[in-house]
């Protein structure tokens, strides 16, 4: 049995714990709240832009536009947006298999680069045989922008126009709710919007559309836009499932430490109580002897 002076070091080490991962724990719940409010500002506006834009594509006829061309997947970039900080669950760690078994489900990519956004993605990918693209970004997390989003998303289409790329996925945790983040892989490029099963556009509903100045040029401006709102979507999707995923983490960290000192206090109890009694028998015995 560990003696008394071990069992109270410990018991001093585990308090101090307890007490971080409560801290972390607060510091977690108050970051949730404001990502959490940033992601449900988004969803909205997300929704009329990929229904605004799936109505406009729809009635443009044979215009296209070299963001929406397809092309036989060859050349792919996959951006994995994972977090910046551990102590957070199987966060990280869930993107990283995600994302491992995207890439073994198509052999048939012959040149694969990765865009790790966030510095655990950051430091997990560049251990690995896939190369990286000419930008990495890490801790954009600490005051998540939409200006990061832009820069993404003007590296992501370059690449594209310029046909250094086919494609290009993205693999990130969504946000659920506190206690459940859900990974999605989904695919960025080519652009595909589709309009929200809550605000369907009608097929065919008798009315003339008329776009102002030009078909061409709304595209112009709707389709860069759409492709940096919906990466800035999925990085306050992932920094929000982050906070989530860590407040859970240290929840029950803080719960398994007043657990484990409950034990160690009834084990040090008890120690004390036997050396109590063992002096005891001692003294007796003692006394008894000089009898």
């Amino acid at each position: 049995m560990a003696s008394l002076i071990d069992i109270r070091r410990r018991l001093r080490s585990v308090k101090s714990t307890q007490q971080i991962t409560k801290a972390m724990k607060m510091v977690a719940a108050a970051k949730l709240r404001r990502a959490q409010d940033r992601v449900v500002g988004a969803r909205p506006y997300a929704r009329l832009l990929g229904n605004v834009l799936a109505s406009v594509t729809a009635h443009a006829g044979e215009l296209t536009h070299p963001l929406l061309a397809v092309r036989q997947e060859k050349r792919v970039v996959v951006v994995v947006i994972a977090g910046d900080r551990g102590l957070c669950g199987a966060f990280n760690t869930n993107v990283h298999r995600a994302t491992t078994h995207l890439l073994a489900a198509h052999p048939e990519w012959a040149d694969v680069r990765i865009l790790p956004v966030g510095k655990k993605a950051v430091d997990f990918w560049k251990r690995r045989k896939y190369p990286f693209t000419e930008k990495t970004y890490s801790g954009i997390f600490g005051g998540l922008k939409y200006e990061s989003a832009r820069q993404i998303a003007a590296l992501l289409a370059e690449e594209f126009l310029a046909e250094r790329v086919d494609a290009v996925y993205v693999v990130v945790n969504e946000f659920r709710s506190i206690l459940s983040q859900v990974v999605h892989t989904a695919k960025l490029l080519p652009l595909s919007p589709e309009p929200a099963a809550a605000a369907p556009v009608p097929e065919s509903s008798g009315l003339e559309h008329i776009f102002e100045p030009d078909t061409k040029t709304i595209l112009a401006s709707l389709l860069p836009r759409y492709l940096e709102f919906t990466i800035y979507r999925a990085l306050a999707e992932s920094a929000a499932a982050e906070e989530g995923a860590r407040m859970t983490a240290m929840g029950a960290a803080t719960k398994n430490a007043g657990e484990m000192i409950d034990k160690l206090t009834l084990t040090y109890n008890r120690a004390r109580q036997a050396r109590i009694t063992r002096e005891l028998i001692e003294i007796i015995s003692g006394a008894a002897a000089l009898e």
